[in-house]
């Protein structure tokens, strides 16, 4: 597997996952990328131009994807739509990348017989209640509850088929909410950093109480990289590091290492069908392919988030002014 296409490489946790493999293996990269709001070459700045190639384009353009999967070794399948408000106010392109674009991925794996990872989201299984203790697993039935996670939901159907009747060579991973560098100012946790750096109030949806699973980047990406080497065709594996956090502490968190005070946040209105809770159990994972997370600490892994932000304002400030006015104008 010296050479990997990864999709929506320029993306958040896409990107985050090539700057770990050309760390830490001898693999190539070609990243394939649409480019659209979410990506950003910037996050890819700074690559060996030797094991490094960036290609702009569509995973729904059937002929590019196909002469692509003729050089590589294996694919792993980022690329994604994946804004729950986004996909409330227009679904359709959702049904395009994450429904079209992986079905022409899958045909291109079956065509040229290559090793295929694909990458969705616990968000698939529905929520939790505040107070259960349980948490997903591979069995958890689906029970998506937006046409982002419906979409994805339906991608992970498409890949477990292609397996099953085409034996394509295919693995799942279904990953908890990652925080990181690299994370378009849009999402929850980097929203409420760049505020305060920019010496503004934090927002936070309703009473604050929905509970997330984080999960730092690099731990996602060597999870994925794990997978990828090791995992078993036609499996599903889960990837978490045991950091369930409510929102409320953790806009109180990044207050408190911002040196401010920890009540100082507004609180704005909630998101239409806001899931209530995700929890993702990992010892399949951690049990059978013996993987483990770097962060287990959710507080040393947020400050070296923060550390980032406050050092790359140069990336996040050109995307800052649009999403709040956004925002703003969601009363949010």
């Amino acid at each position: 597997m010296s050479r990997l296409l990864v999709t929506g490489g320029a993306g958040f946790i896409g990107s985050n996952f090539v700057h770990y493999v050309l760390e830490h293996t001898e693999h190539s990269v070609t990243v394939l990328d649409k480019l659209t709001y979410a990506g950003n070459l910037a996050s890819l700045d700074g690559l060996p131009a030797e094991r490094f190639r960036f290609v702009h384009g569509d995973i729904t353009d059937a002929a590019l994807v196909d002469a692509l999967f003729s050089e590589h070794d294996a694919v792993v399948h980022y690329a994604a739509e994946s804004h729950n408000d986004n996909s409330l106010d227009d679904p359709r392109p959702f049904l395009e990348t994450n429904i079209v674009g992986t079905y022409t991925l899958l045909e291109a794996a079956r065509k040229h017989a290559i090793r295929f990872h694909h990458i969705s989201t616990d968000e698939v299984y529905g929520d939790l209640e505040l107070d259960d203790p349980a948490r997903f697993t591979e069995q958890t039935p689906y029970n998506p509850s937006s046409p982002y996670s419906s979409t994805k939901a339906g991608s992970d159907l498409l890949v477990r088929a292609w397996v099953r009747s085409f034996g394509v060579q295919a693995t799942i991973s279904n990953c908890s909410n990652n925080y990181g560098p690299y994370q378009h100012v849009e999402k929850f946790i980097p929203r409420q950093i760049t505020n305060v750096l920019r010496g503004e109030r934090p927002k936070l949806y309703g009473s604050g109480e929905n509970v997330r699973d984080w999960i730092h980047a690099n731990d996602h990406s060597s999870a994925v990289l794990t997978i990828l080497e090791r995992g078993v065709i036609g499996e599903t594996y889960l990837i978490g590091a045991d950091g369930e956090k409510n929102n409320k502490d953790v806009v109180e968190l990044i207050l408190d290492q911002l040196g401010q005070p920890t009540d100082a946040y507004d609180l704005v209105n909630d998101r239409p069908g806001h899931d209530l809770r995700y929890a993702i159990d990992s010892t399949r994972l951690r049990s059978e392919l013996g993987w483990a997370p770097k962060y287990s600490d959710f507080e040393s892994g947020l400050a070296d988030t923060i550390a980032w932000y406050r050092d790359h304002e140069s990336w996040w400030a050109p995307q800052k002014d649009a999403t709040e006015a956004r925002y703003k104008a969601q009363g949010q």
